[in-house]
């Protein structure tokens, strides 16, 4: 299996000249699709748990606390996941490692669907979140390896956006299981496995590596994509001689760039878990929905979010890539949203600031996750997408799942918004100084190309 998995050699049969451009937009839908597909499948089996929180806790006997334990693991095992997994995905074939992720992943939570035992959901949780962590960083390279920055603000908010789509259909899954199986918990896990082993299929199929793989000229040579680093100097390569290590030494840890954006999505992931995983308890708990309607707003949320973060990432295009400066106009509008649904008991109200908040969240954690595959090189992309990872689920979820958790249990829902408040505005500042340091790496590219 892990032979299958590594990286597949260049064709030798090369796709004639005058083919070149039809054969390529029909496989960057390919790959689109297979992207698309894929990360929703992902969704479908991470969102099953947080969906189902309210019947836990009542079947099971759990309380608040138990609950952010469990979803903390989940963000602690994909957060290592993510800075491993997303190193190895330099190494491997981008398709089939987000394949065999889905797969696993899968797998495991048939086994979680299983279980009573706290413990032993704890400990699945955590595994299958390594199985996760094999997700983003293979779709993340695959849309840097087919598109060029005209089209790549446009395809990855496509993509990123997926998620969002995925969490509606999980939701989907999760009330239709109820339905047919009488309401039985372990059947909505099974379920939502079932529809992901028919989502492997549709990526294999539809998908691909990178252009030279299926005998098409690479992307810097056919768009004359490049990428401007740090220092202002110019990379078009996808392949290097460098080891795992010397790459995440020089293009990661010594990139004060990947630094800011990374303590950027960090916070930003606080505030988007502090509100998805603890829609259904605070809306049950401190705004008096039915338990039933709360299930449905996580999926609205997520859902609605979808063509505002297209629009958005179109946006960052249209302004030539000033992807920070975007990003701070959305955060700022998050602000207002929050307070909103932090302080209104009117439900209609409440319902819409999440509607504009899921499209000015995701937005810019779309785009701060293109920002750090553009400062690096393209064989670089699988560790910055596993670095950004790592303190997005270590830090920034686990905060939002087992501190808040804690925090409500101590001193109630106050707590949870002074938190992301805090978030909020630390995300601001990252911004600005990204914002700035890019205007200097444009100025020194261009004046690298004058000398």
């Amino acid at each position: 299996m892990f032979k299958w998995i590594l990286k597949q050699p260049d064709s030798n049969m090369l796709v004639p000249k005058e083919k070149v451009a039809q054969t390529y937009r029909w496989r960057q839908l390919g790959v689109l699709l297979a992207t698309c597909i894929g990360y929703i499948g992902y969704y479908i089996i991470r969102l099953v748990f947080t969906t189902e929180q309210n019947d836990i806790m009542k079947e099971y006997h759990f309380s608040t606390a138990n609950i952010g334990l469990i979803l903390s693991c989940f963000g602690i095992g994909y957060g290592i996941a993510k800075l491993f997994m997303g190193v190895l995905a330099d190494k491997c074939d981008s398709n089939r490692y987000l394949m065999v992720g889905l797969l696993l992943s899968a797998i495991l939570n048939i086994f979680l669907g299983s279980t009573h035992n706290l413990y032993l959901m704890m400990l699945l949780m955590f595994l299958m979140a390594v199985t996760q962590g094999m997700g983003a960083a293979a779709c993340q390279k695959m849309i840097q390896l087919w598109w060029g920055p005209r089209m790549r603000g446009t395809m990855y908010s496509i993509w990123s956006s997926a998620h969002n789509a995925g969490s509606f259909i999980c939701v989907a899954i999760v009330q239709l299981a109820v339905f047919l199986f009488s309401g039985s918990i372990s059947a909505v896990f099974y379920t939502s496995s079932a529809v992901s082993f028919i989502i492997c299929i549709l990526i294999l199929v539809l998908g691909a590596d990178r252009p030279k793989v299926v005998g098409l000229p690479d992307i810097s040579t056919y768009t004359g994509d490049k990428v401007i680093l740090e220092n202002g100097q110019v990379s078009t390569s996808d392949q290097t001689d460098l080891s795992v290590g010397q790459i995440f030494v020089k293009y990661i840890l010594q990139n004060k760039l990947v630094w800011a954006v990374t303590l950027t999505s960090m916070s930003l992931y606080l505030v988007r878990y502090g509100i998805q995983s603890w829609i259904p308890s605070y809306l049950v708990q401190n705004k008096g929905f039915d338990p039933a309607a709360a299930k449905w707003i996580i999926g609205i949320f997520e859902l609605a979010s979808v063509p505002g973060v297209i629009i958005i990432g179109a946006i960052s295009d249209a302004l030539k890539g000033r992807r920070a400066l975007v990003s701070i106009a959305c955060v700022i509008g998050t602000l207002i949203c929050l307070t909103l649904y932090f302080f209104s008991n009117n439900h209609a109200l409440i319902i819409a600031a999440l509607i504009i908040m899921g499209n000015l969240i995701y937005a810019p954690l779309t785009l701060v996750g293109l920002m750090i595959n553009e400062v690096v090189p393209k064989y670089a992309v699988g560790a910055s997408t596993g670095f950004m990872g790592f303190f997005q689920y270590i830090f920034g979820e686990t905060l939002a799942t087992a501190l808040i958790g804690i925090l409500v249990d101590k001193f109630g829902w106050i707590a949870s918004n002074s938190v992301l408040y805090v978030a909020s505005f630390a995300a601001l500042i990252f911004l600005f100084y990204t914002a700035i340091s890019e205007s200097k790496m444009r100025k020194e590219a261009e004046n690298n190309k004058l000398d």
